[in-house]
């Protein structure tokens, strides 16, 4: 499994949801890619705060004023272009 397949199969990974073999093959390449373990845990932890910045928010967020919504759209469209 190359560097880019991790990328590929990670939420699959952390949801436990990869068939065995290629698990096997994710923790193999993990076994020898430190780069990749930064990745995964550096994953986890954005997952997990996430999880905390959004606890308890039941509703949505405040209106979005029209202006904003207009300078986006507008900004989209290509702006001063």
């Amino acid at each position: 499994m190359t560097c880019r397949e991790i990328v590929d199969f990670l939420m699959a990974y952390l949801d436990g949801e990869l068939p065995a073999e290629q698990k096997a093959l994710f923790e193999k390449h993990l076994g020898c890619c430190p780069p990749c373990v930064d990745y995964l845990e550096s994953y986890r932890v954005t997952i997990r705060l996430e999880r905390e910045a959004c606890a308890g928010e039941e509703k949505g967020c405040e209106e979005v004023p029209e202006d904003l919504i207009r300078a986006i759209l507008w900004a989209r469209a290509g702006g001063l272009t």
